[in-house]
Formats: structure tokens, C-alpha cells, sequence
């Protein structure tokens, strides 16, 4: 038997519309976050679980496996004794920052009484031009 989890949605585009394929790959509550957080260098599982505090330890991992199927994330094991597993966005994940650094604009423009509290969350004082 085969352990793959298969996603129910992840083959449907109605109308074969451009947004919902990227929908399926980027869609969802943690998808963006999981990916902001790995390109601003918090890319272990342990400092994803610490930064989104909301998400259970089975959403975490299924998202990261999903993110990896879909080739935008690449999982490196570290042969350490522990062993140190990190993640890093692949060339194809690059190429959805642009998307994500849009989210992130649009949000600081539009989202009313931004929470200070949050900006480490999403570390706001990074420049992300340089990050990715």
C-alpha cells in the first residue's frame, strides 16, 4: 500500500482558470505563511512550528509534503547524528515570491489595524528583494 497522500482538489481547475491552478498549489490557510517563513531563513520544522504558533504539528507536515510534491520546496537531510532536516524554496517555488511579496504589500496597505505584535511573524524589517 502506498503511504502518498493524495489530494482531493489538487487536480481541479474549473474552466482550466490560471488562478485556480495556482490556487491548488499555493491555496489554502498556511501555504503563503509556510512559504514566507522558509524564504526569510526560518526553514527548519521546529522554527516553522515556533513561528506559526496556530497550526498543529500533522497541518505543518502535510503542508510541507504538499509543498514538496508540488516541487516547491526542496527537503534537505542533514546526515547528523541527530539528523537536521531544512527546507528551501526550489527555482520553480522562486518563481510564486513575486505573488507572495504582493500578498504582503497588499496586506500592509489594507489590513486594518495591523498588529504590531505580528511583524516578527512575518518579519517585516527584512528586505525581501534580497531574500529568495
Amino acid at each position: 500500500m502506498n503511504n502518498k497522500a493524495v489530494r482531493k482538489t489538487k487536480d481541479f481547475v474549473p474552466g482550466n482558470c490560471p488562478v485556480g491552478f495556482t490556487m491548488n498549489i499555493i491555496g489554502g490557510k498556511w501555504k503563503p505563511s509556510i512559504i514566507h517563513m522558509i524564504r526569510t531563513d526560518r526553514n527548519r520544522y521546529s522554527l516553522l512550528l515556533k513561528n506559526i504558533t496556530e497550526i498543529s504539528k500533522q497541518t505543518l507536515t502535510n503542508q510541507l509534503r504538499e509543498l514538496e510534491t508540488d516541487g516547491i520546496l526542496e527537503r534537505i537531510i542533514y546526515p547528523e547524528i541527530p539528523p537536521r532536516v531544512e527546507y528551501k524554496i526550489t527555482s520553480y517555488g522562486s518563481s510564486l515570491l513575486p505573488i507572495i511579496d504582493s500578498m504582503y504589500e497588499w496586506a500592509k496597505t489594507n489590513m486594518p489595524n495591523m498588529p504590531i505584535a505580528k511583524s516578527e511573524y512575518c518579519n517585516e524589517d527584512k528586505d525581501l528583494s534580497k531574500v529568495g
